[in-house]
């Protein structure tokens, strides 16, 4: 599906290492960006992804969703990212609210998460992973500088219970991108990840399968959901380890 620019979106650099995302952005809203592009622009070692991993060990229980009956561990954080000096500052930690028109369970609620950890945000690849979403994202907006939510996410299958990405379907998060990088599974099977248009035709669907592969989706124009997780071997627990991160104007 080809879409036209809007007056603030800026042409892709063909010198850019992720021309095709930027590409896709303007064009279409959305892009999966396959985990070896992701690893070779970020420079990442084998064994990075793995170290990285770790701090998902450290998250905490998400109780709004667990209202829900859904099982997710999260911390949440917010930063400005100056992309011209690639500055990157942590803000004072802050409840969570989204925006009307977006998610529908949430919209005005304020949610209260634990804060990233310092190990977190002090780790390199972290800071690369901020920087490299800040240039795919001039693709649709050139602020001065960025305001960057970011979410590390694990969400939890049991035999007895699914786990939910998105117990609340297709939605927005009413920023500018929306990106979901994968981090890790665990004898997890499910976790189809779909972006819609707004009249919910489906514009792309894909399963991220390889620690580095990302989902981009331009989420002024776009509606995503990820499908239940269920363990495959159902006598040990499941789940998906998942880096999301947003920006808008900041």
């Amino acid at each position: 599906m080809t879409r036209k620019s809007s007056p603030q979106t800026k042409e892709p650099n063909s010198d850019h290492p992720l021309e095709a995302a930027r590409a896709a952005l303007i064009s279409g809203g959305a892009h999966l960006v396959p985990a070896a592009v992701t690893t070779s622009c970020l420079g990442v070692r084998e064994g990075d992804w793995e170290r990285f991993r770790t701090h998902w060990d450290q998250l905490s229980v998400d109780s709004c969703s667990s209202a829900l009956g859904a099982r997710r561990l999260r911390r949440y954080g917010q930063f400005l990212l100056t992309p011209a000096v690639e500055r990157i500052r942590l803000l004072l930690q802050a409840a969570f609210v989204q925006p009307e028109d977006s998610n529908p369970l949430y919209v005005g609620v304020e949610r209260t998460f634990e804060p990233l950890t310092g190990s977190f945000v002090a780790d390199p690849l972290f800071r690369a992973v901020l920087r490299l979403l800040g240039q795919v994202a001039t693709a649709l907006d050139d602020p001065a500088v960025w305001n960057a939510k970011v979410h590390p996410f694990r969400v939890v299958a049991s035999p007895e219970v699914d786990g939910l990405p998105t117990p609340e379907g297709p939605h927005r998060d009413g920023v500018t991108l929306v990106s979901s990088l994968l981090i890790g599974r665990q004898n997890a099977v499910g976790g189809e990840s779909s972006v819609f248009d707004p009249d919910g035709g489906l514009l792309l669907t894909a399963t991220l399968g390889e620690p580095g592969a990302v989902l981009l989706g331009d989420d002024r124009r776009t509606l995503h959901s990820v499908s239940p997780v269920r363990p495959v071997d159902r006598g040990r627990p499941a789940y998906r380890d998942v880096l999301v991160v947003t920006l808008t104007p900041g």
